[in-house]
């Protein structure tokens, strides 16, 4: 059984099908890239499945049971966590206390809030994701001050205190400098050992180094699906989205 399973998923939004039909398997621990031009769909379909979106139609499996009509908070709590493609972070606050919000979130998941947190548990989760995407150094600034590409970082140390069993990550590597892009893929090799990831990236470079399947997207439907190789070489997708 699929980890992750979409039948037949689809949104429209007055009329216009952003996601039409689309049947998607993915496999526990792997690396999918969703790829495709802008108004392709893929922002829409990571929405659907992380309950951003109700679906217009269609099923959503997750972990052998359907999650169709939870809510997002609902999907977090059973380990599925959305970065945004805008950042959603507090910007008032500094990166601990931001990261210390999700860490408390699932904490949660294991101890009543009624009878209290664990705080030293809490504390050591902040320190570790901020470590985990070169942050920790900066854990007491305010995470406004940021330059945009590390308020993205920040978003995914976020992410991790969640303790994510499917981590959407979408256009992650936007303003990150190159350098960080290449410690960004070390550090999503080294989440797939503990999380499924669903990759949303126009840097095909990034894509092509990550993903070990790629779905590709147009016009709100799955144009073609494959290992790297196949899409590189798939006629449809060079005319559709690689311009070749």
């Amino acid at each position: 059984m699929s980890f992750l399973r979409t039948e037949a998923l689809s949104r429209s939004f007055g009329g216009l099908a952003a996601v039409a039909g689309v049947d998607l398997s993915v496999e526990p621990g792997e690396i999918r890239a969703i790829i495709g031009p802008n108004g392709a769909g893929k922002t829409t379909l990571v929405s659907l499945i992380s309950g951003r979106v109700p679906p217009s139609s269609g099923r959503i499996e997750f972990d052998g049971d359907d999650i169709t009509a939870l809510k997002p908070w609902e999907r977090v709590l059973r380990g599925i966590v959305y970065t945004f493609q805008i950042t959603s972070i507090f910007r008032n606050l500094t990166l601990a206390e931001n990261v210390m919000l999700a860490a408390q979130r699932a904490a949660s998941r294991d101890q009543p809030l009624w009878r209290g947190l664990d705080d030293r548990a809490v504390t050591q989760a902040v320190d570790a994701a901020l470590e985990r995407v070169g942050l920790a150094s900066r854990a007491q600034e305010l995470a406004g001050e940021l330059a945009y590409g590390h308020q993205r970082l920040l978003e995914v140390a976020m992410g991790l205190a969640l303790r994510p069993k499917l981590l959407i990550l979408d256009e992650p590597t936007q303003g990150l400098s190159e350098q960080e892009i290449a410690d960004f893929c070390a550090l999503v090799r080294s989440i797939a050992m503990d999380a499924t990831i669903l990759l949303i990236e126009h840097n095909m470079d990034v894509v092509m180094a990550l993903a070990q399947r790629i779905t590709v997207m147009n016009n709100g439907a799955l144009l073609a699906e494959g290992t790297p190789d196949q899409i590189m070489n798939h006629a449809e997708v060079q005319r559709a989205y690689l311009g070749t």
